[in-house]
């Protein structure tokens, strides 16, 4: 085995990854970060997806270097992910997610509207074996999986309409560190169905109050 991986070989099974594509669509505050632990897991096929540009708040908020601003994020996602491991093949997708898209057979969604999640749903459901999702707002932190019938019927019922929703924008108050603990969440997901364990279906954790709920 490749001595990278010794640390982690019973918590994530690479014969799994070796032919596995996956998909994180949005390189904001916790696709980005999602991105790199997959590559640091040992994912082998990487796809990215964003239509957006850096800016000098992402420098802050998301983690991107100062000298990417201006640069498309999937491009600078790229570069990020080739730093860890050049073998790991990546497909960026300089664009807002498409129905016609292909996808991999695990998709992360960092999106940051309720009704980007709905259409990306919609879309990839019946196409796809993994789905997480991750949201935040401020130090409020939300995961949801699914991976089999019933998980699915969980996941539809959180789609409530946009009108409904907590009001601010997805992300509009954020910080690295709770980007990174919302995209650890959700590779934990997807490492928990690597080895063949139920996901949670939610998980909602409020760093102000030291809370945690599990689903």
């Amino acid at each position: 085995m490749n001595s990278r991986f010794e640390r982690q070989q019973e918590l994530v099974p690479q014969t799994r990854l070796e032919n596995l594509a996956v998909t994180v669509i949005g390189m904001g505050s916790i696709g980005r970060q999602v991105a790199l632990q997959l590559a640091a897991i040992g994912v082998r096929r990487l796809q990215v997806v964003d239509f957006d540009r850096v800016d000098a708040s992402n420098v802050t908020t998301q983690g991107f270097a100062a000298a990417e601003v201006g640069q498309l994020k999937v491009h600078a996602v790229e570069q990020a992910v080739r730093v860890i491991d050049p073998q790991i093949v990546v497909e960026p997708i300089a664009d807002r997610f498409r129905p016609t898209q292909s996808v991999g057979e695990a998709v992360f969604c960092c999106v940051d509207s309720i009704a980007g999640r709905a259409a990306i749903c919609r879309s990839v459901r019946h196409r796809i074996r993994f789905w997480v999702d991750g949201r935040m707002l401020g130090e409020v932190i939300r995961v949801l999986a699914a991976a089999d019938r019933a998980d699915w019927t969980h996941y539809a019922s959180t789609l409530f309409p946009e009108a409904e929703a907590q009001v601010g924008r997805c992300t509009a108050q954020s910080t690295i560190y709770a980007a990174s603990i919302a995209a650890g969440f959700m590779v934990h997901q997807f490492t928990r169905w690597l080895r063949g364990l139920p996901v949670e279906l939610a998980m909602t954790l409020n760093l102000l109050a030291g809370e945690l709920i599990q689903q």
